[in-house]
Parts: C-alpha cells; structure tokens; sequence
C-alpha cells in the first residue's frame, strides 16, 4: 500500500501544479478584464467588464490558494506525516466536487488513506521507539 500512497502523493502534487497554472492564467485574464474596464467609455461596458475582472481574479486566487495547498499536503504525504493524511482527506473530499479529474483524484485519495493497509503506514509514525 505504501505505492499506492506515494502514488496520491505525487498525483497530489501534478494536480496542484496544473490547478495553479490554470490560476495564473486565470489571474491574467483578470488583468486583461480589468484594462478594459479601465480604458471602456460606455458606462455599461465600464461595468461588464469590471465585474469580469472581479470574478477572473477571485476565480484565479481560488485556484492558485487550491493548487498551492494540495502541493503543500503532497510532499508530506509522500513523507507519511501523521497530519498530511488527515489534510489529504479534506481536500479529496472536496476533490470529489470538481468532476472530471477532481472526482478521479478524490476517489483514489479517498480508498488509499481511509483503507486499513494505508492507514497503518501513517500510525507507524505516532508510536513511540522501544
């Protein structure tokens, strides 16, 4: 099992890596929004694309604040850090949420680290050394 834990850990960082880099695109095409709101003389067309700008960014600080943490459970994970586990479980959880890879990604977290085999590898760490 312990494969298949670094497995998600790895998959944990690819998937924060790529959600990150769809959040710095994002957070371009907020930037982009937000020139044209800026540089728009239609009072209506000031407001459209001001709000654009809005919900790209907050959309991009979303994404990248997602991918960020889940490259930052992935290392520990891969570690077998006590507290890592428990993270990983929230964010697959949530990852279940976010269909197609999301809900692929969720699920595999999901079985990995809630199985008997693959909690065992991260009890090993709470027990004291004889």
């Amino acid at each position: 099992m312990a494969f298949h834990v670094d497995l998600a850990a790895v998959l944990f960082i690819i998937w924060g890596a790529l959600t990150t880099l769809i959040g710095l695109s994002t957070l371009a095409l907020g930037i982009a929004a937000m020139a044209l709101a800026s540089s728009a003389a239609v009072e209506g067309r000031q407001f459209a694309a001001g709000l654009m700008a809005a919900t790209f960014t907050t959309l991009a600080v979303l994404a990248i604040v997602w991918g960020v943490l889940h490259i930052a459970v992935g290392f520990p994970l891969r570690r077998h850090q006590h507290w890592s586990r428990m993270v990983a479980l929230l964010l697959g959880s949530v990852d279940l949420l976010l269909l197609p890879y999301g809900t692929a990604l969720g699920c595999y977290t999901l079985w990995v680290l809630l199985h008997r085999s693959g909690r065992v590898l991260f009890e090993a760490e709470l027990k004291p050394v004889e």
